[in-house]
């Protein structure tokens, strides 16, 4: 069977020269630097993500967290006081707190501490989860130029706007013209 349109070009490893003229690459920035914090400003998370029963399995299992109210929907419906399954806590810490680090702590030198963490309503299976964070103070450090400490709250949300999760945290942070250059296992030159 033979096609009537015209016959694609040959592929090479090189790009054609029109892929590579006036190309910009671009970053994604993936954290910040002790200069980029500023106290009082409010960082929004996104996107969110919707908590499935599954999710709430798989995490109880790997954390060896075997509670019935978690996993087993017929205890949880008639021998606990929410009626239905409750989401395991540190799951949804641990979403917020995964949520924030592209916009706080994604190129810190070390998370330091959790101060707090409160859980302020329950969560249920399917409900969508979403985070902001809050600067609370920046040090330089006392030890070394070339970093400091931020301290930052984090408040995560369900689908309809109840507080489910609160901490806060200290992080170590480069400061920009200390930070390491980020690399990558493959030529800077990929595309020419």
């Amino acid at each position: 069977m033979s096609s009537s349109g015209p016959t694609p070009p040959e592929w090479t490893n090189a790009a054609p020269e029109y892929y590579t003229r006036d190309m910009t690459v671009h970053e994604r920035p993936f954290g910040r630097y002790f200069e980029d914090f500023t106290a009082g400003d409010v960082l929004r998370h996104w996107p969110g993500k919707t908590i499935t029963e599954y999710d709430d399995h798989l995490f109880c299992m790997i954390t060896m967290n075997h509670h019935p109210l978690h996993t087993n929907e017929w205890f949880a419906e008639s021998e606990s006081v929410h009626g239905k399954n409750v989401v395991v806590g540190n799951l949804v810490y641990s979403l917020a707190l995964g949520m924030s680090v592209p916009d706080v702590s994604g190129s810190c030198i070390a998370n330091l501490e959790v101060e707090s963490l409160v859980h302020r309503n329950p969560t249920y299976h399917g409900d969508t989860i979403y985070a902001e964070t809050r600067v609370l103070d920046k040090v330089e450090s006392r030890s070394k130029a070339d970093r400091g400490i931020v301290s930052v709250e984090t408040k995560a949300f369900n689908q309809r706007g109840e507080e489910v999760c609160y901490f806060r945290r200290k992080v170590l942070v480069w400061k920009r013209d200390a930070a390491p250059a980020r690399k990558r296992p493959y030529p800077e030159d990929a595309w020419t």
